[in-house]
């Protein structure tokens, strides 16, 4: 059962995984919406799972800014909320949860990809693709109103 605390695999930006303790998360349980029977008015199986990475002790300086720079969009009040209510059971759900949460913090942590280095299309295929214009081109003109020879 997932109740500890959240392990976050090693990645790119996280050379030895990161472990975020219990203390910091914050799980709520609500009923879920939409169909299941007869159990869905009875059993609490959707989760909220909640995190606060500006405040966060598992995190260094320069990856808390990092995460929180890129979670911005998703945070309120500087707080994470993943929610899950896809399968039946509440166990299911956390796990689904804290999950995505650590995806999401993998993604964060990750570096950004190294800039373009812009080129140039080389001379032959520059003359390729002008020579398939002008087939087209050719194509094309050869599709006007048919006019008879005799008129």
């Amino acid at each position: 059962m997932p109740t500890g605390d959240l392990r976050v695999p090693l990645g790119p930006g996280i050379p030895r995984g990161l472990v975020v303790p219990a203390a910091e998360l914050t799980e709520r349980f609500s009923r879920s919406s939409g169909p299941g029977g007869q159990g869905v008015n009875t059993t609490d199986s959707r989760v909220q799972l909640s995190w606060s990475p500006a405040t966060s002790a598992a995190l260094t300086e320069a990856q808390r800014g990092r995460v929180v720079a890129a979670l911005a969009s998703r945070l309120v009040d500087g707080v994470i909320t993943i929610d899950a209510s896809e399968h039946r059971s509440q166990r299911q759900n956390r796990q689904a949860a804290r999950t995505r949460l650590a995806d999401g913090i993998r993604q964060a942590l990750a570096p950004p990809p190294p800039p373009r280095r812009a080129t140039k299309p080389t001379k032959g295929s520059q003359r390729r693709r002008l020579a398939a214009k002008a087939r087209r081109a050719d194509v094309k003109s050869g599709r006007g109103r048919v006019t008879r020879a005799d008129d």
